[in-house]
């Protein structure tokens, strides 16, 4: 008979959040593996559970090779818990690669709900939430930031990504140069903590305040694109140069954005001489 695999969220700030299901998911464990082993004993402390089973550590650096040492605890029968520091297992975090082979071994996965930093930053975001896209962590080099951002610029749902506060400004500044200035934004920062904080506004004046530092946990979202916005020449240029610093061709870029806004290549052509040379 094999086992379960159980993912198990976390309380992504306030303790009192976790539920008393996720106790007695902990304390019954054959095998618990967790992100931080730190966090781990710091939470079941905090809830007053005793482990009973092997906790061993499951994190990114290890998660390829500790993967078949779980799937053989599985395959044995045993019940096999998953947490991360918090939130949700394998959302930006260890647990995918867990699940994919428990699934192509035959092994139940369940999970053991709880609070989402995804969720929780959409709805207090004040935008739109009947269609979302999650979009994890934006690329840490410049160039592929912003080649992301591009891709994303005619996105109609509204975006939530994933932010390390050293970051925050450099994304909102990409933000704001591949979706405009006026694209509105919610940052939402430590998230049911006690100094839990959400700024809303456009990109732009955002980009301004989160200059002053901003820290802890981040989580940003952005409204999609409105589909009925009409193109100015200087939109249209602004986009080919916006392509062009992301690496892609001139004449390309102006095929894509073409295609992109649905409107002649030949004028998105003039569009970009225009603002190469005003006064022609």
């Amino acid at each position: 008979m094999t086992g379960r695999l159980v993912l198990a969220g976390t309380p992504i700030g306030d303790v009192s959040d976790a539920s008393p299901r996720l106790g007695r998911v902990l304390g019954t464990a054959d095998v618990v593996a967790a992100e931080d082993t730190r966090r781990l004993r710091r939470l079941t402390g905090d809830l007053g559970i005793s482990l009973s089973g092997r906790v061993v550590s499951y994190f990114e650096g290890n998660e390829r090779e500790r993967t078949p040492e779980l799937l053989e605890a599985l395959v044995a029968g045993q019940t096999v818990v998953v947490v991360t520091d918090a939130g949700m297992p394998s959302v930006s975090d260890p647990g995918y690669r867990l699940v994919a082979a428990a699934i192509e071994a035959e092994i139940e996965v369940t999970a053991v709900p709880g609070p989402s930093a995804v969720l929780t930053a959409l709805a207090l975001s004040g935008l739109p939430v009947d269609r979302f896209t999650f979009e994890g962590f934006l690329p840490r080099k410049p160039g592929e930031r912003l080649r992301r951002l591009t891709e994303l610029a005619d996105e109609p749902r509204t975006m939530v990504f994933f932010e390390a506060p050293h970051r925050l400004t450099q994304s909102l500044e990409a933000m704001a140069e591949a979706f405009g200035d006026d694209r509105r934004t919610a940052v939402c920062r430590e998230l049911t903590k006690t100094y839990e904080e959400v700024k809303r506004g456009p990109v732009a004046d955002l980009v301004a305040w989160s200059k002053d530092g901003v820290r802890g946990e981040i989580t940003v979202v952005v409204s999609g694109a409105d589909p009925n916005k009409v193109m100015t020449p200087e939109d249209l240029a602004r986009e080919v140069a916006v392509d062009e610093e992301a690496g892609t061709p001139r004449k390309q870029a102006i095929s894509d954005v073409a295609k992109r806004f649905n409107v002649p290549k030949r004028t998105v052509y003039d569009a970009v001489l225009a603002a190469r040379d005003p006064g022609k």
